[in-house]
């Protein structure tokens, strides 16, 4: 058998945190903690959000038109290929699929490497969101070229599976889904006392959204909702982004925590006592699953990712995505209820403890060495 040495490319991995990077990270941990040789290829900038896990070896970027905070690559110097053939990878795994992912693809087809990939972002879905829908088309032409070079594709759900296959990307298509730390992300998390120092009551119920406060995660549906609630439901938003301060003016009586981690994040969750997210953009659901380890109820839009984790009913309930009445009535009834309320938070928290990221990312390395072992794909134009 070859020996796994895995050569990782991607449009972010310590920029900026989200899913996409704190995923990349905990897998390249993972992949020392088991002695696998790895390096990482992408962008950076002069004051990353965090410490990043391995070897990073950076590439030319520029932020991205309208959204700053984000990074376009604009190429794979020399420098750069130099070091990766330094590194000798056997295997090139592509998270995003950009001008940096194309070089790489063709950097690894030249060298006869076997090359996969994963699908984090749904950037097709965002188009919406900036009046684009006409490139969605073209967006899926080129995922579907792109993606027929890979001998894997990996992907965090089944929808999100199915979704792709409906566009005509069906070979290779593996799961990789996303993980929690269940002892972290944990009901015995929830602070009366917190929660009463922010002049909630205790016979008053918490609605919480986790995200970054970016439009396309459907902000205004949560506001349309929280506003047809009324005041007996008290809303609360966790994390920062170039939205909130308009957020913040819609929902004048909503508690903003800003950008938290660690322990206050846990407490924040399981303080809460009903998670609302109307994103329909989500690969997976990584805020749901947390919400879910932490013991709540979720009410998510009946969208890819999403409805892979909420069993409507059961750990909480599904509603069309932005049909704010319907969102509205699902939450209210979680809400007069607390037999059902304390019913579906204790099932979500028992989905939730099968998703541990050691599982989640031995499962991806049994991948890695079944693609390493396979045939390349035939070269496609």
């Amino acid at each position: 058998m070859s020996e796994l040495r895995v050569a990782i490319f991607t449009g972010n991995y310590n920029h900026i945190r989200d899913g996409v990077s704190l995923t990349l990270n905990r897998l390249v941990d993972f992949l020392e903690r088991n002695d696998v040789p790895n390096i990482v290829f992408g962008p950076t900038v002069e004051e990353p959000a965090f410490e990043h896990k391995g070897e990073l070896v950076a590439v030319p970027s520029v932020p991205m038109p309208g959204r700053p905070e984000y990074r376009v690559t604009v190429g794979f110097p020399d420098s750069a290929q130099r070091r990766l053939e330094e590194f000798g990878p056997t295997l090139v795994h592509i998270a995003t699929p950009d001008l940096l992912g194309f070089r790489a693809m063709r950097w690894a087809q030249a060298n006869e490497i076997q090359i996969v990939s994963s699908y984090h972002t749904h950037f097709t879905s965002y188009l919406k969101y900036y009046n684009l829908n006409m490139l969605e088309m073209l967006g899926w032409k080129y995922l579907e070229w792109f993606y027929s070079q890979c001998k894997h594709i990996y992907v965090p759900s089944p929808s999100m599976a199915d979704e792709l296959n409906e566009q005509g990307i069906s070979d290779g298509i593996r799961i990789w889904a996303r993980g929690v730390y269940t002892d972290r992300f944990h009901p015995d998390k929830r602070d009366m006392e917190w929660r009463r120092s922010l002049g909630i009551e205790d016979d008053e119920l918490i609605v919480s959204f986790v995200s970054r406060l970016v439009w396309e995660k459907d902000l205004q549906t949560f506001v349309d909702v929280v506003k047809k609630l009324g005041d007996s439901i008290k809303p609360m938003v966790v994390g920062d982004g170039p939205a909130r301060k308009e957020l913040e003016t819609m929902l004048p009586g909503a508690h903003f925590t800003g950008f938290i981690t660690g322990d206050e994040l846990h407490r924040a969750y399981a303080s809460s006592d009903i998670f609302l997210f109307p994103s329909d953009t989500e690969t997976f659901g990584n805020v749901t699953l947390e919400a879910m380890s932490s013991g709540l109820p979720c009410v998510v839009a009946d969208a890819t990712g999403s409805r892979s984790l909420v069993e409507s009913g059961v750990n909480g309930y599904l509603a069309p995505p932005r049909n704010t009445k319907e969102f509205a009535a699902r939450v209210n009834k979680i809400a007069q209820d607390d037999k059902l309320r304390e019913k579906m938070g204790k099932a979500a928290r028992q989905k939730a403890i099968a998703y541990s990221w050691d599982n989640v990312n031995n499962k991806l390395l049994e991948n890695y060495r079944e693609a390493l072992e396979s045939p390349r794909p035939m070269l496609k134009f």
